[in-house]
């Protein structure tokens, strides 16, 4: 018995892969990974106004600014601001990085905070439970992944 099947060797896979569709590009470039670092864009300017409330908050944070030199893969077209000419900034956003620590440390710390809030709210809603009508607590939190709900255009 024998069988009649093709060669593999003759089989390509350029014949099977998938035509990549076109999709809009990002507004903002992505530099590429730098181990250690969490890179983010941030609002420099709204409307043509430098935010110096914004920047300065940011900076309090940790984060600081990313130089033009350092990452000449995200390609900046012209100087928006000479305020920022040496950092990377494109419309009125501004490429900053921190730490990794640094940024696990402040989720940790939203994470806890959170915790806390819905313990008291728990706390509070038991409280006012009373034997003749009891509350039950059937709080659960889930996420869920999907197309949503958007028209199709």
């Amino acid at each position: 018995m024998t069988d009649e099947r093709p060669n593999r060797n003759l089989e390509s896979r350029e014949k099977t892969t998938r035509v990549k569709r076109w999709q809009r590009p990002s507004v903002l470039p992505t530099p590429d990974d730098r181990p250690g670092w969490v890179h983010r864009w941030v609002r420099a300017a709204n409307h043509g106004k430098n935010d110096p409330t914004n920047i300065s908050a940011k900076l309090r944070e940790g984060w600081e600014f990313c130089k033009v030199s350092e990452y000449p893969e995200v390609q900046v077209i012209y100087v928006e601001n000479e305020a920022f000419k040496d950092n990377v900034m494109m419309g009125g956003m501004i490429l900053c990085r921190a730490p990794e620590e640094l940024v696990q440390e402040r989720k940790d710390f939203y994470r806890a905070q959170t915790n806390a809030q819905m313990t008291s709210v728990n706390r509070d809603l038991m409280r006012e439970a009373d034997p003749r009508m009891p509350v039950f607590n059937d709080s659960k939190s889930e996420v869920k992944f999907g197309k949503g709900s958007r028209a199709s255009t």
